[in-house]
């Protein structure tokens, strides 16, 4: 088997491929591009979207060369795959935006000093917007049937649960199927790697490419990932966890890999670092919070660097030390004084829900300043501190320290 294949294998990306055995022999014979796409619904990935980026980083190491496309086109009408509903459209000048910072947060991860294998960035906007709707009904269209794209589950599934799909949603697969088309002649691009969500969309574009041109491309899919709790990757009860520091601190993704359940830790080794799988097999046995606090530092490295990695760490330390300070927590600004302790938490956002609130307190599951507070009417006076911030903490793994304008 080919090397880039059996790693892929061996770390758990695999799900299905079109035809793995002559996607094998190509990739053991020639260098290859392969494309991923990435529509720009928001200014930043979230760690949903790091399993594809693990992919295109393993392509750059058995010497291939990853396409990104940036779905600059696509993102005007919304992929229906996944969804109960259509997605909202987003104006011109905010998709531009979030292309532009998706490339960048992309370029952090890939490497850019090899010319075979630097990542190619392209914008399928580039070619969809000025599509004349009559050449491509006729050129495109026609070796598409409604029998079969009704088949594939993006459309299925919004049509069994009743759910309307428009017109503009059910014209998503050709335009993706399109996109391949084009890669391949632009850019001889040959393979597209997606999530299994996206099989049909992808089939559909290996067949268009080969009805259109006569040429073999291939797809290759990866598993969607759940956590052990049955929870989706990239959400948590405070929101998703963003690649840019803008919208999440280093620390604050350091402790999401740190606080991973014991049962998915393994796992996300194979899938989220670049650790030698042999190596992570050895260390099957060690202590869990270690593996833990390893699986943290190398994520963290690898997008925010070491030295915010070793930050993070050194702050954790501190954090779950009884009698710390809080000195080198991330911290928020608040400009009202004088709060009882629900207001202040609803303030910091570490929570939302009142009653919630309420019930943590009863469970002396919330300090100020490592001081248990018992009464949900506990008022903060700023002026009585003698330390310029407080330091908020909720159970064992959520704090902050506070500054009061």
């Amino acid at each position: 088997m080919n090397k880039f294949l059996k790693e892929f294998k061996d770390r758990g990306f695999y799900y299905q491929c079109t035809d793995e055995k002559e996607l094998s022999n190509l990739m053991n014979k020639n260098r290859i591009k392969a494309y991923i796409g990435f529509d720009c619904t928001a200014e930043s990935l979230h760690v949903g979207s790091l399993l594809q980026i693990m992919c295109l980083r393993l392509l750059q190491k058995y010497g291939h060369q990853p396409i990104i496309l940036l779905g600059g086109g696509t993102t005007r009408i919304g992929d229906p795959s996944g969804k109960d509903k259509t997605r909202k459209i987003l104006e011109e000048d905010i998709i531009e935006k979030n292309s532009k910072n998706i490339e960048k947060i992309l370029k952090i991860f890939l490497k850019s000093n090899d010319k075979k294998t630097k990542p190619i960035f392209v914008n399928n906007y580039k070619w969809l917007k000025g599509l004349n709707y009559i050449s491509f009904l006729r050129d495109i269209g026609k070796h598409f049937t409604i029998n079969r794209m009704l088949t594939f589950e993006s459309v299925k599934t919004r049509l069994d649960r009743e759910q309307s799909l428009s017109y503009m949603e059910f014209n998503y697969m050709i335009l993706q199927a399109y996109d391949f088309l084009e890669l391949n002649k632009k850019e001889k691009c040959v393979l597209q790697i997606g999530g299994s969500d996206q099989w049909g969309n992808i089939v559909n574009g290996v067949e268009l490419i080969k009805r259109y041109s006569n040429k073999q491309t291939f797809g290759l899919t990866t598993p969607l990932i759940t956590l052990a709790s049955g929870a989706k990757m990239g959400k948590t009860a405070d929101g998703a966890i963003w690649l840019d520091k803008k919208y999440l601190s280093p620390y604050d993704y350091w402790q999401f890999w740190r606080n991973t359940d014991d049962r998915d830790v393994i796992k996300f080794l194979k899938f989220f670092t670049d650790l030698d799988i042999s190596k992570i097999e050895n260390l099957k046995d060690n202590n869990i919070n270690n593996l833990k606090i390893l699986l943290a530092n190398e994520t963290t490295k690898m997008l925010h660097g070491i030295k915010e990695s070793e930050a993070a760490e050194k702050i954790a330390q501190e954090v779950f030390s009884e009698n710390s300070s809080g000195s080198k927590l991330p911290s928020i600004a608040i400009d009202k004084k004088n709060l009882n302790i629900i207001d202040l938490i609803i303030l910091s956002k570490l929570e939302n829900s009142k009653s919630e609130i309420r019930r943590l307190i009863k469970g002396n599951a919330i300090k100020i300043n490592n001081n248990l507070i018992k009464d949900d009417k506990f008022l903060i006076k700023p002026e009585e501190l003698n330390e310029s911030f407080i330091k908020l903490s909720i159970g064992k793994k959520r704090h902050l320290k506070i500054k009061f304008n």
